[in-house]
């Protein structure tokens, strides 16, 4: 067994990061280039078990056929004193299974992590690799919220009720498809239950069969039907809980046929659920726009002197007047005082252009006859003419004539004196 400090090749054992039923896993440095990477063993009781030995090397090449930005990179593989060693990529941060013990994910959450999966699966697939062992535990997460897929095709324990027999069918008996218990030609669609397995339990914090034994468990995944979802969890999304539904059916023809087709629809659930946000009614505000770098200022609009306009093809909706006699009273009114101003206009029109009365020879105007020709109302009428003298050789005055009277002419004409 490695101990920390151990030289092993060009590594240096740095300290053990978990060991399972097939092998050992420690953090090594590597004494050329000083990087951190991770080093599988396969532990030397199992060395001497050819089916055992020739799965691990059948791993390395398998995993040395993988290079996605979700699966976990091997470096390299070598014998060190008659054991295989693989040197992997150092992932850090957490599995998903130590994460679910703060609680379930998010829905968003779960479909970020699970499509991250599937596009592992998807590129793993279409190389003829297949998992055979997906649960929480074989997904990290990094702290950049990457999920890296791990371990391959590896059984990791042979005394764990929770795991397969070693040297017979490689998988988790929580997470394993009915194929798989039956020990059953698997294919891709294995993969894909596991994945709706492990989906299920992410959103709803709980294992989607609770038993108390390996059998149960194994029958379980034969023959029961599971809850949806949706009824541990009224909250969750209905599109995604029938997409873990179809998942996990027994049949392998009534799932998704490829890991594209399920990532596809988990798109979807995230779709619908971004546009129902959207949708959702909010308070926008509209920043001002910007003026680019040297151009001039906008130029500040002149107020408008004309009325605010009604926008085309709005109706304008003007208050009901009050019913009753009020309405009758006001148009009387108003029509009184357009009669008085008429009246007050004409007037002052008529005494504007009315002449100064005739006068007889020889007569002498009164004082008031007088001060009124010689001051005419309107500037435009020409001044009478001087008074007449009497003529030579009376000896007497001519007594003035009466002031005639003018009557007032009819209302918008002019009346001559007569």
């Amino acid at each position: 067994m490695p101990e920390p400090g151990q030289k092993i090749g060009d590594y240096e054992v740095v300290r053990e990061l978990g060991h399972g039923g097939m092998g050992q896993v420690c953090l090594v440095r590597n004494l050329i280039s000083d990087r951190i990477e991770a080093m599988k063993v396969l532990l030397p009781d199992l060395a001497q078990q050819g089916d055992l030995a020739n799965r691990f090397m059948r791993e390395i090449k398998v995993l040395a056929s993988l290079d996605h930005p979700n699966i976990a990179q091997l470096r390299t593989a070598f014998t060190a004193e008659n054991q295989l060693v693989m040197i992997m990529e150092y992932v850090e941060g957490e599995t998903l299974a130590e994460r679910l013990h703060a609680g379930p994910f998010s829905s968003p959450e779960a479909l970020d992590y699970v499509g991250q999966v599937l596009a592992a699966l998807s590129y793993a697939h279409g190389k003829g690799v297949i998992h055979r062992d997906i649960k929480p535990a074989n997904m990290m997460l990094t702290p950049k919220g990457v999920v890296k897929l791990m371990d391959f095709g590896i059984a990791r324990s042979t005394q764990d009720l929770g795991m397969t027999a070693t040297g017979t069918t490689l998988g988790s008996l929580d997470y394993m498809s009915p194929e798989q218990v039956k020990s059953e030609p698997t294919d891709a669609r294995s993969d894909l239950y596991s994945v709706g397995v492990s989906l299920y339990e992410m959103v709803t914090g709980h294992r989607m069969f609770s038993a108390t034994s390996s059998y149960s468990v194994m029958e379980a995944h034969v023959k029961e039907i599971p809850k949806p979802p949706i009824e541990l969890v009224p909250t969750l999304p209905k599109a995604l809980s029938d997409i873990i539904m179809m998942a996990v059916a027994k049949d392998p023809g009534h799932r998704f046929q490829t890991a594209e087709a399920m990532r596809n629809a988990l798109s979807q659930v995230v779709t619908g659920a971004t546009a129902a946000a959207a949708a959702a009614p909010q308070a926008m505000v509209t920043p001002a726009p910007q003026p680019m770098p040297g151009s001039p200022p906008p130029a500040t609009p002149a107020p408008s002197t004309f009325p605010p306009q009604d926008p085309p093809g709005c109706a304008v909706l003007e208050p009901r007047p009050k019913q009753g006699g009020g309405r009758h009273i006001g148009w009387i009114v108003v029509a009184a005082i357009v009669i008085l101003v008429a009246l007050f206009g004409g007037t002052q029109v008529y005494r504007s252009h009315k002449p100064a009365p005739a006068m007889e020879s020889g007569a002498v105007p009164n004082a008031s006859t007088a001060s009124t020709a010689t001051t005419p109302s309107n500037p435009s009428t020409p001044p009478p003419a001087a008074n007449p003298q009497p003529a030579a050789g009376l000896t007497s005055p001519v007594p003035p004539l009466p002031p005639q009277e003018v009557s007032e002419p009819p209302h918008g004409k002019h009346a001559q004196a007569t």
